[in-house]
């Protein structure tokens, strides 16, 4: 999600276990809707780590396509993304209570099927919650550009943190990255040009065009109308 689709950083702390959580700790509440939305269909849609390792057919009733976006937001995409495929299976993760209420509403009001969700820091998702090898496409969309130099180590897209990713997806599955600041798509460029078992999508290497199949935020959509440019990054694990 863009920067502008979240709520203001209050200050806590982005070290954890692993380093560099996956999201800053952020302020907000949930509307009345939202709040109902959570407490009746959190049960039915949400993933929790207590679960442990899960089985996504088990999961989702069958064997299909998986994708894990990581930081979701008002949920908004995710939702018209799955919605769009519904051969498809679809794990959000996102800790912005808000955006999970939002989602949730979604899911219902879109009789959507295919889609669960994770509450936590992404790092638990991907290190106690996910098989390896069980994923098809991950997507991290807009995440914290930490613009400031001395913040760039508190960056989300790390070689250490590409590759627990590079395990979770199965050989030949996709990482695709967005980001609407230039500086830090540069980062992700450099990142992934040097990361094992990646190969950039595109023969000419760089930054891809949009896939049609990622949705157009109404922050981005904003952004193009004030001249921001947005960079989409697709690479393969190779092995």
């Amino acid at each position: 999600m863009t920067d502008s689709d979240k709520a203001p950083n209050n200050g806590e702390s982005v070290t954890t276990r692993r380093g560099v959580r996956s999201f800053v700790i952020r302020q907000g509440r949930m509307t009345e809707g939202q709040k109902k939305a959570y407490d009746r269909l959190w049960p039915v849609y949400g993933l929790t780590r207590e679960q442990g390792v899960i089985d996504p057919r088990e999961v989702f009733g069958r064997e299909a396509w998986l994708n894990l976006e990581i930081g979701f937001g008002m949920g908004h995409s995710l939702a018209e993304m799955a919605a769009a495929a519904p051969e498809q299976d679809f794990i959000g993760v996102e800790v912005h209570s808000p955006g999970v209420g939002a989602l949730l509403k979604e899911i219902e009001e879109r009789e959507l099927e295919n889609v669960r969700i994770y509450a936590i820091d992404a790092n638990d998702v991907i290190d106690l919650c996910l098989p390896d090898a069980s994923i098809d496409r991950v997507m991290v969309f807009f995440p914290d550009p930490w613009p400031k130099k001395k913040h760039h180590k508190r960056r989300l897209i790390q070689h250490e943190f590409v590759q627990r990713l590079r395990h979770k997806l199965r050989v030949g599955g996709i990482l695709h990255l967005a980001t609407d600041w230039e500086n830090y798509a540069e980062h992700m460029l450099e990142v992934m040009d040097e990361s094992e078992g990646f190969v950039n999508a595109r023969d000419e290497g760089g930054f891809s065009p949009r896939p049609e199949d990622r949705p157009i935020t109404k922050f981005e959509k904003r952004g193009e109308n004030l001249g921001h440019g947005v960079w989409d990054l697709v690479y393969r694990r190779t092995n």
